[in-house]
């Protein structure tokens, strides 16, 4: 991977959202907002989740690492592209920029997994409640989030070694604003086959068996809440899942948006766009969704405004 060895491009150059000059002070001052309340939420609900013992239950500890995740991947990504706005040159070296690659599928990899095993924490909580502590015990909770950071690293060191083991030879414009898959290759002067299937046949199966194991617990879960006789129950159980079904509408449908729409429509721009709303905006969401729609978040925040010593006795 050393740019001597398989590259003689040094750095490269990344376009960014926009090229015209008169915009980078106003996307600044846009995207340092959504990345402020990014951080402002995501620390939020891990302190909340973290501090109230009200909370130490499998549901929030599985909601305070897509938290992590959430911040993590915003951090990986926002702080350069923020610099960017206010540089002329717009530059990144060569080990920088697989550095984000690989940081990026980290925390995206782990989103994607995250996101499947609070479908599945839904579905044991609803579909089998008496058997919800042993099901989703505290050991099982410490491995299924081990699994999910463990996979995306090793899914990130295998892609990025992929993406960065073909060589660079001249261009060093990357039509982005940050070090991504799809638009580095572009700039490869050597065979992108075996790179281009690993990336493909990566982000099929992830999505694939991440959305298979979210529609199977969802499935299970409708006919589970159609099950109940009582419109109380049935309202008291849908809003036990109703923020995650939120979030998990608006991720999917993001990825689903970009990788399923017609080659002939298909641009590094729609890209950028899609890449806007996954990497910076959904993460600054999540937190509104889960804490606006959830009262035990609600009422956290509440004791701990109302009393902040109280909730740092009870940890």
């Amino acid at each position: 991977m050393a740019p001597g060895n398989s590259s003689q491009v040094t750095e490269f150059i990344l376009l960014g959202v926009s090229e015209r000059p008169e915009l980078q002070l106003p996307l600044f001052c846009v995207f340092l907002v959504i990345y402020g309340l990014t951080v402002v939420g995501n620390l939020g609900i891990i302190t909340l989740t973290s501090i109230d013992s009200r909370l130490h239950t499998p549901m929030y500890f599985f909601l305070r690492h897509l938290a992590i995740i959430n911040l993590g991947n915003s951090t990986v990504i926002a702080p350069k592209m923020l610099i960017n706005f206010l540089v002329k040159r717009k530059t990144t070296s060569y080990y920088e920029c697989a550095t984000q690659l690989g940081g990026f599928l980290v925390f995206i990899v782990s989103e994607i997994f995250m996101l499947a095993v609070m479908a599945y924490d839904r579905y044991v909580a609803i579909c089998n409640p008496l058997l919800y502590m042993v099901v989703v015990s505290r050991q099982i909770c410490l491995l299924l989030v081990s699994l999910t950071y463990l996979y995306g690293l090793f899914t990130a060191i295998m892609v990025s070694s992929c993406v960065f083991s073909v060589s660079y030879c001249s261009s060093n414009v990357i039509n982005h604003f940050y070090c991504d898959n799809v638009p580095l290759l572009a700039l490869s002067c050597s065979d992108t086959y075996i790179p281009e299937t690993v990336v493909f046949v990566s982000a099929a199966t992830n999505l694939f068996f991440s959305m298979t194991i979210v529609l199977i617990s969802y499935f299970n879960i409708v006919l589970s809440i159609l099950r109940i006789r009582s419109s109380e129950g049935r309202k008291k159980a849908f809003s036990t899942c109703g923020s995650h079904m939120m979030a998990v509408t608006v991720f999917y449908g993001t990825l689903l948006f970009m990788y399923l729409q017609p080659r002939s429509n298909h641009s590094l721009d729609t890209d950028k766009m899609a890449s806007v709303f996954y990497t910076l905006v959904i993460p600054m969401l999540n937190p509104m969704i889960y804490s606006l729609r959830n009262k035990d978040v609600k009422a956290a925040l509440q004791r701990l405004m109302a009393s902040p010593c109280y909730s740092f006795k009870s940890m």
